[in-house]
This record gives C-alpha cells, structure tokens and sequence, in this order.
C-alpha cells in the first residue's frame, strides 16, 4: 500500500513522524521537569529543613543532659549561667522547636508522625526527672546535704534514670532522622529514574528520525528516477545534494513537462534550503512562500518553524526558571552550611568546657611538687578531654600518688575518669584508707557500683586500668599496687620492673572480690619511679609508621635519668612529636608520672 502513496504524501508522513516524535519527546520531557521540579520542592522545603530541625532537636537533648549533669555535680547558685542555660532550653528553645518540627511534620508519613509524637512524651518525661533534679538541688545550701546530692547525681550517672531517657531519645531521634535520610535518598532516585527515562526515549527518538530520514530520502529519490531516465544525471547530483547548474532542452511532451516540473521542484528545494538554514541558525523570521496551497511540504515546513520557535522560546523560559531555581538552592545550601558550622562550634564550646571542668579536677603541679620535691607529669589528651588522668594526696604523712588509663578517651573516657577522680578522693580523703592494693579493691568496687546500678543480668565491662604509689614523708620504704600497668624504676641506668596484677578496676570474669598485690619497695637516693599509661608506647610513627614500643620506651627512660625531672618532661614530649613527624595522629591520651628520690 505504501508502494502507491505519491512523493508528497510519503514526505507528509515521514514529517508528521518527526513531528509527532518531537512533540511526544516534548510532552514527556515537559512532564518530567515539572516531576523533577515538585521532587527539588519537596526536597528543599520539608525533606531537608525535617532533618536540620531533628539534628538541631537532637543537639538540643545532647546539650540537656550537659547542662543537668552540671547541675548534679557543681554546687552553684540558682543565677548560675549553666542553670539560667538549662531553663531556657527547656521552656523556651525547645517549645519553639517543637513548633518548628510540627510545622514540618504535618506532611510526613502517618509512621513518622506517631514517632515523633511518642518522642514529644519522652521529652517531656525527661523534662520531669529534671524537675525532679531540679528540687533536689534548688539552692547552694541544698548541695550541703549529702542525701539530695547523692541522689541528684545517681540520676545523671552512667544508666541512671536520666541518662537512660537521654539516650532513648537519642536513639529514637537518629531512627527518625535515617528515616527521613532514606526518604530523601528515595526521591531523589525516583528523579534519577525519571531522567533516565528521558535519556532513553530521547535516544531512541534520535536514533528512530535518523532511519526515518534515510528511508524518506531513499523512496523519494527512487520515485524520481525510475519514471524519468533521461534526467539521470540531474537526479543523481540531486541525490547527492548537489543542485544541477543546467538543465536540458524541454519539449511540450511528458518528458518536457516532468522537467519543467522538477526545475520547479528544484528552485522550490532551493529555497527550502535556504529557509531550512535560516531556521536552523536560529533566524525563525525568515520569509518563505510555498510551491502552492497544496504544498504539503511547504505548509510542515512552515508548521516546524512554529514549534521550533515556540520550543526554543519555551526551553529559553525554562532554563531563566532553572538557573533561578539553581542560583535559589544555592543560596538555601549556604545558608544550611552556616547553621550547621554554627552548630559545630555549639559542641565544640561544650567540649571545651567539659575540659575545663576535667582540668578543674586533676591535681595541681604545685600541690605534688610541694610534697614529692622532684617531680614531672606528662599528660597529652588525645582530643579535647581525655581518658587518662592522674590523681594526687596526702594522708597520714603519706603522698598518694596514681596514674589511671580509663576504657575509651574523649568525652566518654573524661565521664570514667571523673567517676575514678571522685572515688579516689572518697577511698582516701573520706575513708582514709592508704594502701595501694586495697585503695584498687576498694575503687573497683566503686566502679563496678556506679557503672551498674541497674539490676538486669549484663554487667558493664568498663573500668579503667591503674597504677598507685603510696611514698612516706620520711623513710624510704615505698608501697605498690597495679591494675594492669607497672611499676618501672630507674637505678644505676637499668629499668627494675614491678609487674601489676592482670587484672583491672573494674568487671572482668569472676575477679570481683579478687584482691591486688601489695608491694613494699626499698628506693635509694637518685631512684626514679615511673607509672603511665599505654599510649606513649602504643603511638605510631618514626620512618616506617610503626609503634614505639615498650622496648624503645625504656631505653628512653634510661637515656633522660641523668636529666632534672622538668627536662625529662621536655625531652619526652619533644621525642613523642619527632616520632608523630606530620603524617601521624596521635592515636590515644598519653601520661607520664616520675618521681626522684
């Protein structure tokens, strides 16, 4: 049937497929920007803004449980700026977050609704145990009774009531957060996926005008040439595109006529051409008359120049909303990266004073060089805070000194140590008890209580790991208990080692009410006794990135005790630098206690 439709028509189909394939690529791509442009909006205006406000909630339940614990440990006033800060957190910032997070729940999921609804009820029953705290320890003469005191801090302890909300919250927060993450991953895919589609279609679509093309050419040049032999020639250059430079004499016969009429079609091409060129580079104003009112190629080229010009207007409209929407995002980006820098620099001010507070904590230089004479503490946190720590004080013409390396540094390895400190300080101070090994039973029992005082069947394994020397005013007969770390000294440039009981202060196994070693040790005069933790041997480095080992430590050791104790000091914590070098980290807290007789 194809075989019958006349030149004019077979061209009038394959136009209306090109036509009819760019406006269904047209339409589809069309949908797709609008599709794309709801999914970005979606994005921008409640995905995005969901998860800044959950972050910024979750910092703020973070910040809380600082503040409160502040409150608990430190006796101030009721005009304390840490307390004045809690109270606002709670009856203001929060309130008007909330609001914020309602604003933008409204269009989340029904599961995610009810998600954060049960977490409003979480917050405000952990807003009550503050209140609760909040009674106890109402004013600074409230602090002096040891029964509120007692009870406020075992609310913010490791599992204690307050902590436990703490973290629940935490924890169902970053739920929702990962979920709104996920959420956000979805959509962009579903846009990903959309626009591969296009891809695809326009693809195909190109691939599908490029045969239309060629088989248009090839039937219109075969029904030329077939009926008209003797213009061989012309149709072959014509089939080339190249328009003839002469034509051959005409008769009044058909042949004539045929000529006449393909000299006729030929200035038409011509000028089609022309008008093809000038539409293609743009020039949509180009005049151009076709043949006559049936010529159907004339009337889609005319038609073509319409949509070209209404396509090209449109796509130049969309690409002025593109850029804005582009240049609008980028702004929002922006502005999201500064609220998250501001948020960081919150944290990091809260760590910081959190290392105020452990500084506060630790003994002064001067308190230990005053009863120990000859002295050095070396003592490099890892981050902000640290894990290790070192305590002093003197009981019955006795200097206690001890050197701790708690699970974990950080903040979580400072909270153990503040719990170590304040033990320590009730074991010796309070009880008065001064013997190395029973000040670590004692103490481990201490941590064992504080770190489990809930009553399911799992105890928590966190402790810490200790030296103790208890060293006479007079005499020269010293006592030694370790958990896990020695005893070194040096004398006449060798290293005599004390080993510790392998054992640490804290649950491990069956070793609850397993007692530590106490060792009396004879020291002479130029002795020098070491207790430290594990980091300044475990730090990696040196030229082939490699640890410094205990080995190396104690050649070291040797090497600086002919030096004062301050420059011993100098000379270790320079020498841990030149093995860092600047292509290492340090990779946990280091602290270094010696004594000289």
């Amino acid at each position: 049937m194809f075989s019958h439709f006349s030149i004019g028509r077979k061209i009038s189909l394959g136009f209306a497929i090109v036509i009819l394939s760019t406006i269904v690529g047209f339409y589809i791509t069309n949908d797709t920007f609008i599709e794309s442009r709801n999914i970005n909006e979606e994005i921008t205006n409640n995905q995005n803004p969901s998860i800044a406000k959950l972050e910024e909630l979750k910092l703020l339940i973070v910040r809380s449980k600082m503040l409160i614990n502040n409150w608990a440990y430190q006796a101030t006033t009721a005009e304390n700026e840490d307390k004045v800060l809690l109270n606002e957190l709670t009856l203001i910032e929060y309130p008007n977050l909330k609001i914020e997070v309602e604003a933008l729940a409204a269009s989340w999921e029904d599961s995610s609704q009810v998600t954060v609804n049960e977490l409003y009820g979480g917050i405000e029953d952990l807003w009550g145990l503050h209140d609760f705290v909040k009674t106890l320890l109402d004013g600074i003469e409230s602090y002096n009774e040891p029964s509120n005191t007692i009870l406020a801090q075992s609310m913010v302890w490791q599992n204690g009531d307050i902590d436990i909300q703490t973290n629940y919250i935490i924890e169902e927060l970053n739920k929702l957060i990962d979920l709104k993450k996920s959420r956000t991953q979805d959509i962009t895919g579903e846009m990903l996926d959309k626009f591969e589609g296009v891809q695809t279609l326009i693809q195909t679509l190109g691939w599908a005008l490029a045969v239309a093309g060629i088989l248009i050419a090839f039937l219109t040049t075969r029904t030329i040439v077939s009926p008209v032999r003797k213009l061989r020639l012309i149709l072959l250059d014509l089939s080339k595109g190249i328009f003839p430079k002469s034509w051959i004499n005409t008769g009044g016969d058909e042949i004539g006529e045929m000529a006449n009429a393909l000299e006729t079609v030929v200035a038409g091409l011509r000028r089609t051409k022309d008008f093809a060129s000038a539409v293609g580079s743009g020039t949509y104003n180009s005049e151009y008359d076709p043949l006559s009112d049936q010529d159907e190629l004339g009337q889609s080229l005319l038609l073509m120049r319409k949509n070209l010009k209404d396509y090209a207007e449109d796509m130049e409209e969309k690409v002025r909303a593109r850029t804005a929407e582009v240049v609008r995002q980028k702004e929002e980006i922006e502005k999201q990266s500064a609220q998250i820098s501001e948020l960081y620099e919150q944290v990091k001010d809260s760590i910081l004073y959190a290392k105020r507070i452990q500084e506060a904590i630790l003994p002064s230089k001067e308190d230990i060089d005053t009863a120990l004479k000859s002295s050095m503490v070396l003592f490099r946190p890892k981050d902000i805070v640290s894990g290790d720590f070192y305590w002093f004080s003197e009981k019955h013409d006795m200097a206690i000194i001890a050197a701790a390396d708690c699970t974990g540094h950080g903040v979580p390895g400072a909270l153990m140590s503040m719990i170590g400190s304040s033990l320590l300080n009730e074991i010796v101070n309070e009880k008065g008890i001064i013997s190395p090994a029973e000040i670590l039973f004692a103490l481990k029992h201490g941590v064992v209580s504080a770190l489990n005082k809930q009553s399911s069947g799992e105890q928590t394994k966190d402790g810490m790991d200790m030296a103790v020397l208890t060293i006479p005013k007079k005499g020269n007969k010293i006592e030694y208990a370790g958990a896990n770390n020695p005893l070194w000294m040096v004398r006449n440039n060798e290293i005599i080692e004390t080993r510790a009981d392998r054992q640490p202060v804290g649950f491990f196994g069956d070793n609850l009410n397993t007692p530590y070693t106490n060792h009396v040790i004879e020291v002479q005069k130029d002795d020098i006794l070491y207790i430290f933790s594990d980091g300044y041997a475990d730090q990696f480095g040196g030229p082939r990135g490699k640890k410094f080992k205990y080995s190396q430590f104690k050649k070291l050791l040797v090497e600086v005790s002919d030096k004062s104790m301050t420059n011993q000091q100098e000379i270790l914590n320079d020498r841990i630098e030149d093995w860092m070098g600047d292509e290492e980290e340090q990779i946990d807290d280091i602290l270094i206690v010696g004594v000289r007789f």
